[in-house]
């Protein structure tokens, strides 16, 4: 059987408008309480992947532990319940991609420790590879670091549990190439890419039992301490767009086609 903590932080729906602005508090977003919130893409891969393992092999247990504002994971939750079982551990704090990821692993890891029954010798730490708000990809690793847990592996497409409790890993490398290791077992760190499980469909049944879990899980968060001054940025700005279009009427295909090449190779 395995312990499985999730990590997984809420960002604003890709479809919007993302505009950093400095506050008192230092960087953030602009509205950003305003904004649509989801489940960072790739710790929703990490999570199907967890619920699946957890399904396989008797008597594991899931939890998704999230920093990030109480009223916005009430929010996201609602969705996230009904796609898989698991047991919320909030930490109350800014979701932005703006806060230092030693601040955030440290965060994480205050909540961890606080998670009754959990056996760090049957620990698998589950995350996302990358993140939409914290892409650095440093978090996963440095609270790994910070649990003793030292086995890690990142862009990992496929988990495969041998009948000793061993762990055969498939992670992304260059050149669309995967590497597969092998190690003894738990503990270790697992940084998801994309998997291979699609996304599960909603299930209200599923959802109410998490439900039943997560309202009090949100109302017993504890506040995260991140140190504001620990990071800073000499400037934040969104990447201009830059359009270059001429509109031109019956031009041969050749030319055209020699035009793009133009362009590229320029």
């Amino acid at each position: 059987m395995f312990h499985i903590i999730v990590c997984g932080g809420i960002v604003p729906d890709p479809l919007q408008t993302l505009e950093p602005v400095k506050g008192p508090a230092g960087w953030g977003l602009k509205n950003e309480l305003m904004l649509p919130s989801i489940l960072d893409p790739w710790a929703s891969h990490a999570l199907y992947e967890a619920a699946n393992l957890a399904r396989t092999v008797p008597g594991s247990k899931v939890w998704l532990v999230s920093l990030g504002p109480k009223a916005k994971l009430q929010q996201v939750m609602m969705t996230v319940a009904q796609k898989a079982p698991f047991e919320l551990v909030v930490a109350d704090g800014p979701a932005g991609g703006f806060a230092d990821s030693f601040e955030v692993a440290g965060a994480l890891k205050a909540a961890i420790d606080g998670i009754g029954g959990l056996d760090t010798s049957k620990l698998l730490l589950f995350g996302g590879w990358q993140s939409a708000s914290r892409g650095s990809g440093s978090t996963l690793q440095i609270l790994g670091e910070m649990l003793g847990v030292t086995d890690q592996f990142q862009g990992v497409d496929k988990l495969t549990v041998g009948p000793d409790g061993s762990l055969e890993v498939m992670e992304r490398i260059e050149g669309g190439a995967y590497l597969v290791s092998t190690c003894a077992g738990a503990p270790a760190a697992i940084g998801w890419a994309t998997g291979e499980l699609p996304e599960p469909p909603n299930n209200p049944q599923v959802g109410m039992a998490n439900m039943r879990l997560v309202m009090p899980a949100l109302q017993k968060a504890k506040p995260a301490a991140l140190d504001a001054a620990a990071i800073d940025y000499l400037a934040v700005a969104v990447p201009a767009q830059k359009r270059e279009t001429r509109v031109v009427k019956d031009a041969p295909v050749e030319d055209i086609a020699r035009e793009i090449i133009d362009w590229i190779n320029s």
